[in-house]
């Protein structure tokens, strides 16, 4: 009877140990302004040979800031996959006044942005979070959860939007280095009332990432994260990309989903209205309308 019982435990163990969590509790520093905590979280990482590349304080979330990172291994791996992989070119951290510390847990991020090619990846996905694990504390995983096998092909319900779908295309240049300017130019004059956060650029692979800050006081990021939860504050910021000469993002149903995995529907049918408005933000940014 102990042997059956120990085999159902070890068998509960492995269905648990299949689920992934987006998000890791890092170690907390001290309390105050969200740019002294930024700026300590900073200093952890540029030791531990993290390049930053941007960090702003979300519009209408009180508190709150984000820094996001690159890792030299994790680009060169992006750089090899190409495509839309660039979305998993940034590394984001999310920190709180309270001296709170929480950052992406990249294998769940990137297993459902690299998908089939996630095991040419795997071994440079475990390298820099076994960085960022050392630099920033392993703490616990929080956020939600997804099973593995399901996060290649993620989608919140059936019959809603993925990684590959039509909706994510915004706008189509002449040329790889059109959308690129368009985008730079756009979020540099305040477009839509945003502003860029970062950019990862690789022109010989003909792909770009830029971090979009939308600060509409009304139709922003701030009104729909506090309905899905400031905790998950590491989802930010929005994204748009290029793959040679498209510009896209990744629509509202999917990208916020993904982040936010356990807000029930409830929440979502409140924030009902945000894929569109991020689309429409974003498709001002990508030179689609003024």
């Amino acid at each position: 009877m102990r042997k059956f019982l120990f085999a159902l435990f070890l068998c509960g163990f492995a269905q648990m140990s299949w689920a992934l969590s987006p998000y890791f509790q890092g170690s907390k520093v001290a309390a105050g302004e969200v740019q002294t905590a930024l700026s300590q979280v900073e200093s952890k990482l540029t030791k531990a040979g993290f390049s930053v590349v941007g960090k702003y304080m979300p519009s209408g979330l009180n508190g709150y800031g984000v820094l996001v990172v690159t890792d030299k291994g994790l680009l060169e791996t992006v750089r090899k996959l190409g495509g839309a992989s660039i979305v998993g070119a940034p590394i984001r951290i999310g920190v709180k006044s309270d001296g709170s510390v929480s950052y992406m847990n990249l294998e769940y991020w990137l297993r459902a942005y690299f998908r089939k090619q996630f095991p040419l990846a795997e071994k440079s996905v475990k390298a820099t979070q076994a960085k960022l694990n050392k630099a920033l504390g392993a703490g616990n995983p929080f956020g939600g959860e997804v099973d593995r096998k399901d996060l290649a092909d993620y989608q919140y319900m059936f019959g809603m939007e993925g990684f590959e779908s039509d909706k994510n295309i915004l706008m189509e240049h002449l040329a790889f280095e059109d959308a690129v300017k368009a985008i730079q130019d756009n979020l540099a004059r305040g477009l839509g009332k945003t502003s860029k956060v970062y950019e990862i650029i690789m022109p010989d692979k003909k792909i770009a990432v830029f971090g979009v800050a939308m600060n509409d006081p009304k139709e922003g990021e701030g009104w729909w994260v506090k309905t899905a939860g400031a905790e998950n504050i590491a989802a930010l910021p929005y994204e748009i990309y290029v793959v040679n000469n498209k510009a896209g993002h990744l629509f509202a149903r999917f990208r916020i989903a993904l982040g936010w995995p356990n807000v029930g529907m409830g929440s979502f049918m409140r924030i009902v209205e945000a894929p569109g408005i991020i689309h429409d933000t974003l498709t001002q940014v990508a030179g689609g309308g003024h």
